[in-house]
C-alpha cells in the first residue's frame, strides 16, 4: 500500500473547516500515527492498536471528501478509545465500540460542521452505526455529493431505477434488479448468471429499460 506521511499543518486541507483544531487534540493526547494511505477499493480507514512501543496507528484514504474523510476519521479514533479502554476485552464493533463512535459524532455534529443534509443522515446512523463504511448506506450515498470530481454518466447504482443497464468498473453490463437489504440483485447481460452489487457502488449508466 502505497501512502503519504503528513505533517499537522497540512492535515488541515484533508478536514472540513472548523474540525483541525478538535482531531489534533486527539492525535497528540494519544500520539496517534496518522498515514493519509492512496485509494484502497476495500477500506476507507483503518486503525492498530498501541503495541510493543510502537504507537496507535491510523490511516485514512486521501481521496476522500472532506466530510467523507472526518467521518472515516472519527471511525477509527472510536477504535482507538475503545481499546484505550476496554484493550482486547471486546467486540471490534459491538456495543461499546459504537457508544464511543456515537459520542464522537455527537461532538462534532455540535460544533456545525457538517451540511445540513449529511447532520441529519449522521444522527439517523449514530443511533446504531455501521461496522465499516460501506454498510452505511444512506450516509455514503449523501456524501459523495460533495466529491470535487464526479465523471460524467457515471452514478451510485442505489440512484438508479429498477431495470437500468449499467457498467462496472471492469467492463461488464448489468441490468439493475431488486434491493435485497443494503444490496441489489443485477443480471450480467452476457451471462445471465445474478450478482449482488452494493448500493454504493458507482456505475455507468447506459440506458433505462422497463422493470
Amino acid at each position: 500500500m502505497a501512502a503519504t506521511e503528513h505533517p499537522l499543518n497540512e492535515l488541515s486541507r484533508f478536514l472540513p473547516e472548523g474540525s483541525f483544531d478538535k482531531v489534533v487534540e486527539f492525535i497528540h493526547y494519544y500520539k496517534v500515527h496518522l498515514t493519509i494511505a492512496r485509494n484502497r477499493k476495500s477500506v476507507l480507514g483503518d486503525y492498530r492498536h498501541a503495541h510493543q512501543g510502537n504507537n496507535h496507528r491510523i490511516s485514512v484514504n486521501g481521496n476522500l471528501n472532506q466530510y467523507e474523510f472526518l467521518i472515516t476519521l472519527l471511525h477509527e479514533l472510536a477504535h482507538l478509545l475503545t481499546f484505550e479502554q476496554y484493550s482486547n476485552r471486546v467486540e471490534s464493533h459491538g456495543k461499546e465500540w459504537k457508544a464511543c463512535y456515537g459520542k464522537l459524532l455527537s461532538d462534532f455534529i455540535e460544533t456545525s460542521i457538517f451540511p445540513a443534509d449529511v447532520e441529519k443522515v449522521l444522527r439517523q446512523s449514530m443511533l446504531s452505526p455501521a461496522a465499516t463504511a460501506n454498510g452505511e448506506t444512506a450516509l455514503l450515498t449523501v456524501l459523495r455529493k460533495y466529491n470535487e470530481h464526479h465523471e460524467e454518466g457515471h452514478h451510485l447504482l442505489s440512484v438508479l431505477p429498477e431495470g437500468a443497464l449499467f457498467m462496472t468498473p471492469n467492463g461488464k453490463i448489468f441490468k439493475k434488479c431488486e434491493l435485497r437489504r443494503k444490496r441489489y440483485t443485477c443480471v450480467e447481460l452476457k451471462t445471465g448468471l445474478r450478482y449482488t452489487v452494493s448500493a454504493i457502488t458507482e456505475v455507468k449508466l447506459l440506458e433505462v429499460t422497463g422493470s
